[in-house]
């Protein structure tokens, strides 16, 4: 039973809209899909609070996250990396 093989996880890509608390952000994740009946493009929103350790994440940053165990009743993202500083354009 116990192998080797580490579980890959799962990981998203975000735009932080809130870095107003201690050690954690806001970001909303935003998908499109095609409705099934109606054939029409739709975008799809979902706001998620990850776990920023050093507060590396600012507003307007494109940042990657994964999930892992619970931090809070609401926490259980952590930051991976930021991708793009909102700054440096």
């Amino acid at each position: 039973m116990a192998t080797n093989e580490q579980k890959t996880k799962r990981t998203w890509t975000g735009v932080v809209t809130s870095d107003k608390m201690d050690k954690t952000a806001v970001v909303q994740v935003t998908r499109s899909f095609k409705h099934a009946e109606f054939h029409k493009f739709l975008k799809s929103t979902n706001k998620f609070k990850i776990h920023d350790e050093n507060n590396e994440a600012k507003e307007g940053d494109v940042v990657e996250f994964y999930e892992g165990r619970p931090m809070s009743k609401t926490k259980y993202m952590y930051l991976a990396r930021v991708i793009k500083n909102h700054s440096a354009k």
